[in-house]
């Protein structure tokens, strides 16, 4: 075997002083601010646009993340809870973040930075996806690091035992499954752009990266345990019914993308 089973007992902690500590989510999460930043620095340099545009840009991606993530986790996974005690939706120290939820809330926090600034919505969203795609891989490596989100009891030789929840048995390192997905995908938005210099079909890479990146969670939420007791009584889970509008819209996209290139070369 190449593998073996791997104990996994990381500390999701970095260091501690008093009552303030430092976690290696936080970490992460804060890093795919950072380098979502320099890779999008880049992108406005190649296209000649102000840097002050890309710090309001930045501001509005950091409200729709985190606005988004907390309320879509509220209200897809324990509606009954915080609707009885809305004032704990802002307690997002106390956990609970969806990435449905952070989609839907970048989505909606660019289109207001596209009115706002008079920039074209499709324009932003082609950019942008690049850097989600990193913060995905950074997001789900800092589950990993929590002992959260991890997959059903399994007999591949890679599997984790999560000795910090009390298990026993190996389970999937879905973590680490969506991670590498996304990274992958990172990559291939990344090149694309940079092969025609930004000069590519608009829409393409949105489009792209909703399929792709949806469609890699919907599989393999097969492999996840239920987040919530709900789901125990669903034949897909509500991560798969959340994945399936994205992929529907991102094939929408790509649709729409090639057939306004098909009428230009028949125009031409």
């Amino acid at each position: 075997m190449l593998f073996q089973i791997v104990p996994w007992d990381v500390n999701p902690e970095i260091f501690r002083i008093g009552s303030f500590a430092v976690r290696w989510y936080g970490l992460l999460f804060a890093s795919s601010f950072f380098f979502g930043y320099i890779i999008m620095n880049k992108i406005f340099i190649n296209e000649n646009l102000k840097e002050d545009v890309l710090e309001r840009l930045t501001i509005y991606m950091a409200i729709g993340t985190i606005a988004g993530a907390r309320i879509g986790h509220c209200l897809f996974y324990e509606p009954e809870y915080y609707l009885k005690n809305p004032a704990e939706i802002l307690m997002i120290w106390h956990g609970g973040l969806a990435s449905h939820g952070a989609a839907i809330g970048i989505l909606t926090a660019l289109w207001i930075f596209a009115k706002k600034e008079k920039k074209d919505y499709s324009w932003i969203l082609d950019r942008i996806v690049i850097t989600v795609a990193l913060s995905g891989f950074l997001i789900r490596m800092g589950n990993l690091m929590n002992s959260e989100i991890y997959g059903i009891e399994t007999t591949v030789p890679w599997g984790f035992v999560f000795l910090r929840n009390h298990e026993v048995a190996p389970k999937h390192p879905t973590q680490i499954y969506e991670a590498l997905a996304y990274l992958a995908i990172f990559f291939l938005l990344y090149k694309l752009y940079w092969t025609k210099k930004g000069e590519h079909l608009q829409g393409l890479l949105i489009s792209l990266f909703l399929i792709l990146v949806f469609a890699s969670r919907f599989f393999i939420e097969f492999l996840k345990e239920d987040q919530v007791a709900f789901e125990s009584t669903m034949k897909i889970n509500m991560g798969q019914w959340l994945s399936i509008p994205f992929v529907i819209v991102g094939i929408w996209g790509l649709f729409m993308t090639c057939r306004v290139k098909k009428r230009a070369v028949i125009k031409r």
